[in-house]
């Protein structure tokens, strides 16, 4: 799409350019519980995929500090967010997989949970496919334990991707899972990429480094001002060997080297996997997936042409103009569940939109447009439930059934796209100023249905344009 272009070169040895926006925000948490049965009759179908995202970024918006809630002890911890879904039955195996999946049992079990097949297709981008990635990285590292190559061939490839697809199924997820993620079982086997083994590997690529900053990923700052993204993308391009090959050629477009560079990749998260432990690696995997799902708004938008009619040329509140919004936004609600900073990315793409079609007026303003209206709606709520921007996952248990950890689930007004302040404000900057922020007395409005105030670590809302 036109509003979401960044590019990226690659001469000679490693360039990485960083295109940063940032927004510091605090958390109001709640817990929203989605009406649907434990036991579907239905598998979701493949043709509605979450497709990874490609790189990009969006021109700036403009936040009033009347938008940015404050609140007090972010250090309250997290609720426990891993259950443990009962087996629907046995799966059946084909028998060729040398590996004991009992090992790395706690992993598919989040994974199964994570991919329900009755929910998979609305958190398809933000929960399940990175949770199924980090499970095929992690894999594919304990699989290489057993020998002297980070890869599988693709014979066994096969057969061990299909007894993950059926250990995930008997557990209650999506059995399609390999289509809405975009997922093959040629991505363990190293594709392209000219070094599969670990001793070549070792002798090419800094490991001390490559571990050093993969080991422990700051979560704050990752995604922001990344160190171990660029650590994995160095040693990716070592050993491509595209960096000696082409010397000062500008690689970025050729599908080929883009392709070698992708599956280079794949062995460097397998050679990560095989040095940590499950829950670690599990845990870095899923925060590097969110800095690339956070950079982008996974909605799709038709053309809102009877928004535009209604809201061209608009000075003032109009019922019309007001309708024709909240109808095309109520289609939207219906695809997915979203991040905070997705949701400031989709409203921002929406503005602008709708700008490049003359309604130039703030509508979202005019309109009482909120951040949660593009995000799908909690049963239940009166307004749309907005993921944590840091991984999440879905809780099951008997009472409530399957319920998500929320984000912004006040009335944090939608932001209307300006381009007045991307050159004068860098919000990753560790000596920004950030305007005086609202104090805690609106926190008197708020309610609390479970019973207490839960409250989430302050966000820092940012995306960045990186290489891959």
């Amino acid at each position: 799409m036109a509003y979401a272009k960044a590019a990226s070169r690659l001469k000679g040895s490693l360039i990485h350019q960083l295109l940063v926006i940032a927004l510091s925000l605090a958390s109001y948490q709640n817990v929203v519980a989605l009406h649907v049965p434990h036991e579907p009759t239905q598998t979701s179908s493949t043709s509605e995929q979450a497709s990874p995202p490609k790189s990009g970024i969006f021109e700036p918006i403009e936040i009033s500090p009347a938008v940015i809630p404050h609140y007090p002890s972010p250090e309250k911890s997290l609720p426990p967010m891993y259950p443990s879904l009962p087996k629907a039955y046995d799966p059946v195996l084909t028998g060729r997989c040398p590996v004991n999946f009992s090992v790395i049992s706690s992993i598919t079990e989040k994974t199964a949970s994570d991919c329900t097949r009755s929910l998979s297709t609305v958190v398809g981008n933000v929960i399940c496919c990175p949770q199924f990635n980090s499970l095929l990285h992690i894999f594919q590292g304990f699989y290489s334990n057993r020998s002297d190559t980070l890869v599988l061939q693709s014979a066994v490839a096969d057969d061990c991707f299909r007894d993950i697809i059926s250990i995930l199924a008997s557990k209650g997820a999506n059995s399609s899972i390999s289509g809405l993620c975009s997922v093959k079982s040629s991505n363990l086997t190293g594709g392209s990429c000219p070094v599969k083994d670990i001793g070549t590997f070792e002798k090419i690529v800094n490991t001390s480094k490559l571990l050093e900053s993969c080991s422990t990923v700051d979560s704050l700052k990752e995604c922001c001002r990344p160190v171990c993204q660029p650590a994995i993308s160095e040693a990716a391009l070592q050993i491509s060997g595209i960096k000696m090959t082409l010397g000062d050629k500008n690689i970025i477009g050729v599908p080929s080297e883009i392709d070698t560079l992708n599956d280079c990749k794949g062995v460097v998260y397998s050679w990560i996997a095989r040095k940590l432990q499950f829950e670690d690696a599990s845990s870095t995997f899923r925060l590097l997936s969110s800095c690339k799902v956070n950079k982008v708004c996974p909605l799709e938008f038709q053309q809102p042409l009877e928004v535009i009619k209604a809201c061209r040329n608009l000075a003032a509140p109009s019922p019309s103009c007001c309708i024709s919004l909240n109808a095309y936004i109520a289609g939207i609600q219906k695809q997915m569940l979203i991040t905070n900073r997705q949701a400031i990315i989709c409203a921002a793409a929406f503005g602008f939109m709708l700008q490049k079609a003359g309604v130039m007026t703030n509508i979202y303003e005019l309109c009482d447009v909120d951040l949660k209206d593009f995000s799908l709606q909690g049963y239940g709520q009166e307004g749309g439930c907005l993921l944590r921007s840091y991984p999440a996952d879905l809780v099951y248990d008997n009472i409530t059934g399957f319920s998500f950890t929320c984000d912004l689930n006040d009335n944090i007004a939608a932001p209307w796209p300006s381009s007045s302040t991307i050159t004068s404000l860098s919000l990753c900057a560790p000596e920004m100023s950030l305007p005086a922020l609202p104090t805690s007395e609106t926190l008197a409005n708020y309610s609390c249905p479970r019973g207490g105030l839960d409250l989430l670590v302050p966000i820092l809302l940012f995306f960045v344009s990186i290489l891959f």
